[in-house]
């Protein structure tokens, strides 16, 4: 149940509108002016305000400005006469998350009251989750607060607990290892191993050996018994990255595997059984590599009981603010430096560049600007190249409504930039209100 302040002077709307809340299963307060309202949100937990503009002693717009003074997170939705429509655009200025027009339609209301706290209470719950995470993780923080993102710690929350083989795809430089080792240390037992084995760097002849192990003798330079991976990880976790450049010889033999939960080393006729999770990745489209016939469908329906996919950075455009941040901390203790941030233009460019080697390729660019910038700020020339696409610049442009929309695009992606991904604030410094600053961005393609 949510606590909603409505704030009115009108008796009867005061109460009708009150009255209507509260069927719907909402905790209602109500003021009759500005003064009782600031009163109100001093000594309650308020989820929503619903405030008339024009009110005794303080107006809405002051009573906004001061919420938001004590709590920047508060929604306002402000009501307002037909004619005064002008006030509710400067109070979205203000940060007012939305408007209504007198006469109320009723079921416009509880539209938008339901919508904002629906919103309202998964940010909260993902900025917990981010948090409980994060902790458990310690040195494993996954830095980003984009949906995508979130998406993905919802994910590994459910997948830990288990003991089912996980499929981790995404392109190159996308964190897939990251994800599976958080997957382990969420998941399996206390000081058990994390094992990774790359199949693309180990040569063909020596991976079943790698994997399964071998008897002594089995082969030339095999002078010891070995146990192999699979049963060095314990009961821990043996991450296969690169799965999809495995040889089908050894898919078969893979699968065989996976199915007994026992391995077979090179050169012995017995089989021994092995605890370990297994967690595979790759940056291939398995699916597709079946019906190329280059990768078993039966070995990829046995590792992809579970499947996650890590976003490409293009799509936590958002995260790329804070990843900048993290790396610089991280490359200020590595190098000995001493930088402070970004310089707002050189932040827009990396904002908006194409990323093909994701956040790998971000971070080999904070660190190469760092060796050869100069405190305290990076500049745009110390952090090339950045795999920004060419654009042509607007001045050489002819078609004025092109020109216009990569102005705009430009424009606002270095105000996110400048704010550091938070749109609500990019959206009071463009003098817009956050649902605009969405089409906006609907409209001019990824930021």
């Amino acid at each position: 149940m949510s606590t909603i302040l409505v704030v009115e002077d009108e008796v009867v709307m005061r109460e009708e509108l009150s009255e209507v809340l509260t069927e719907s299963g909402h905790r209602v307060l109500a003021a009759q002016d500005g003064e009782a309202a600031l009163e109100q949100l001093k000594s309650n937990a308020v989820q929503l305000v619903i405030s008339d503009l024009r009110l005794p002693k303080i107006d809405g717009l002051e009573v906004l400005r001061r919420a938001h003074e004590v709590d920047p997170g508060i929604p306002f939705i402000m009501m307002t006469a037909f004619g005064t429509v002008e006030s509710a655009i400067q109070a979205m200025r203000m940060g007012a998350v939305d408007y209504l027009v007198k006469p109320l339609a009723f079921d416009e209301v509880l539209t938008k009251v339901n919508r904002i706290i629906e919103n309202a209470e998964l940010a909260v719950a993902n900025k917990m989750l981010r948090r409980d995470l994060d902790r458990k993780l310690g040195s494993l923080e996954m830095v980003g607060t984009s949906p995508a993102l979130d998406s993905i710690r919802a994910l590994i929350q459910k997948v830990a607990p288990t003991r089912s083989a996980v499929l981790i795809t995404g392109e190159s430089g996308t964190g897939k290892e990251l994800i599976a080792r958080a997957i382990h240390a969420l998941g399996s037992p206390r000081n058990e191993p994390f094992v990774p084995v790359n199949c693309a760097a180990i040569p063909e002849q020596l991976l079943e050996s790698e994997l399964f192990g071998h008897q002594r003798g089995s082969f030339t330079g095999a002078v010891s018994d070995t146990e192999g991976l699979f049963r060095s990880a314990r009961k821990g976790t043996l991450f296969l990255d690169e799965i999809g450049e495995l040889p089908l010889s050894l898919q078969a033999k893979l699968l065989r595997v996976l199915e007994d939960k026992r391995v077979q080393p090179v050169g012995s006729n017995k089989s021994i059984p092995f605890e370990a999770r297994i967690v595979a990745a790759t940056n291939r489209h398995l699916r597709a590599e079946t019906d190329k016939n280059r990768f078993r469908e039966d070995l990829y329906f046995r590792l992809a009981v579970l499947e996650l996919h890590a976003p490409p950075l293009r799509d936590r455009r958002d995260d790329i603010p804070l990843l900048a941040a993290h790396f610089i901390q991280r490359f200020n203790r590595e190098l000995n430096r001493t930088f402070t941030g970004i310089e707002a233009g050189a932040m827009n460019n990396l904002v908006s560049a194409s990323w093909k080697g994701n956040i790998r390729e971000l971070q080999n660019v904070i660190e190469r600007a760092m060796i050869v910038g100069t405190e305290p700020l990076l500049q745009a020339q110390d952090l090339l190249p950045t795999g920004r696409p060419p654009i042509m610049p607007v001045a050489e442009m002819k078609d004025l409504k092109d020109a216009v929309a990569i102005f705009e695009r430009d424009h606002i992606r270095r105000i996110i930039a400048e704010r550091h991904g938070d749109k609500r604030a990019a959206a009071r410094d463009l003098g817009i209100s956050l649902s605009s600053l969405y089409r906006h961005l609907d409209l001019k393609g990824p930021v």
